[in-house]
């Protein structure tokens, strides 16, 4: 079995995550992807974007989107408060930002601990989350970056 490889032959799943509040639910970014947490700024609109993506933010010198995980995870959104943050995350190879309500936690996982979506009918419910996680009596998702986050237009023609 090769080093780092489940018993199943698949990768490890688990390891330390970053747990964000949005509304009144808790969701976690594998802390891989994490780059930096920023207190939220007003960002700059882009014309012709979806309703879920805030704007853009000049993290020195580099030009961010920022996208309301909220509005990506199809629940309710709000307006950005002062208590507001921006996740940047590197997703396929470039950075985003994801505004959240509240950083939470850093919480290590094991891959045992992680259950299975609930099939609730609908593949955009199970397939924003890589899987669910209990804590102190709370449910946690673990978020699917892959499957809420447009891909580059050069990925796209690949």
């Amino acid at each position: 079995m090769t080093e780092g490889m489940r018993s199943d032959g698949q990768a490890p799943r688990g390891g330390e995550f970053l747990s964000v509040r949005v509304g009144i639910q808790e969701f976690m970014i594998h802390i891989i992807q994490v780059r930096e947490i920023r207190g939220w700024m007003a960002s700059t609109p882009m014309p012709h974007s979806p309703p879920s993506v805030m704007g853009m933010i000049n993290l020195r010198g580099t030009i961010v989107p920022v996208i309301d995980l909220a509005a990506q995870l199809g629940l309710e959104g709000g307006e950005p408060s002062p208590s507001s943050v921006v996740v940047v995350v590197e997703f396929d190879q470039r950075l985003i930002g994801l505004l959240a309500d509240a950083v939470c936690d850093i919480i290590t996982v094991t891959d045992e601990m992680i259950q299975p979506t609930p099939d609730v009918g609908d593949d955009g419910a199970s397939g924003c989350l890589d899987g669910m996680v209990m804590i102190d009596g709370r449910i946690v998702g673990i978020v699917a970056l892959d499957a809420i986050l447009p891909r580059s237009s050069s990925q796209v023609a690949a």
